[in-house]
């Protein structure tokens, strides 16, 4: 038994909106659409990439079968995914922190081949005991499927798991789990529909902040004693 902490990946330990955006006018050009801005392509994230899809379409006006539009924009995106993505600042120095404290995880929507590329080209795969994103194995977020499948894996209670995410995906993903959340309010999430949170949850206004928060949760034992 141990504590847990998982990450969502666009918007909590990557920016990948240059990319996403572009791979989503490439898709609207080729359809003859207009492109859409980088901060709307951005508001749309984190659903899956059949959702985005469906979401750029309908704001370019286009009418195309979302299954068809799909399979060109995974394409579009396996070729463009590393062009500008990178980790937020201090990313790579807040997992280092973590090493040892906990077991780390990233469970995101994206598909599951493109997380994995990523974490791998990124430099920061080792950190993580398992890397999953969206397979078909288990449900979307926010069903917290996935969520309670990582806990069992890494043999974590509910008060031993923490999730961090920058969007009410998330956020209600957690909240079914039953774990707690830190939210990473520098990602996506202020491109979109506007966070509802309670007061309960961490909160990292930075990414640079972000370690702090996860420390504020592994310490919560001593402080309690």
């Amino acid at each position: 038994m141990g504590d847990l902490i998982a990450f969502d990946l666009d918007g909590t330990l990557i920016d990948s909106r240059l990319d996403l955006a572009e791979s989503a006018n490439e898709l609207v050009a080729s359809c003859g659409g207009q492109p859409l801005g980088v901060d709307t392509v951005t508001g749309m994230v984190g659903e899956g990439a059949s959702v985005l899809v469906e979401r750029v379409l309908t704001a370019a006006g286009l009418e195309v079968p979302v299954a068809e539009a799909l399979e060109r924009f995974l394409a579009i995106y396996e070729r463009r995914m590393t062009i500008h993505t990178r980790c937020y600042p201090g990313i790579e120095d807040t997992l280092t922190f973590l090493e040892g404290r906990a077991s780390l995880a990233v469970l995101t929507n994206k598909p599951a081949p493109h997380t994995v590329r990523l974490v791998k080209y990124l430099g920061i795969a080792g950190h993580f005991a398992w890397v999953m994103g969206t397979d078909g194995t288990f449900p979307r977020k926010p069903d917290p499927a996935s969520l309670r499948h990582l806990m069992d894996r890494a043999r974590a209670t509910a008060g031993e798991t923490l999730y961090v995410g920058d969007s009410m995906v998330d956020v209600e993903t957690a909240r079914r789990a039953g774990v707690r959340i830190c939210v990473a309010a520098y990602g996506f999430a202020r491109f979109g529909e506007p966070l509802q949170l309670d007061g309960t949850e961490l909160v990292a206004q930075t990414p640079e902040e972000l370690g702090a928060r996860l420390d504020e949760f592994l310490d919560r034992h001593r402080n309690a004693t």
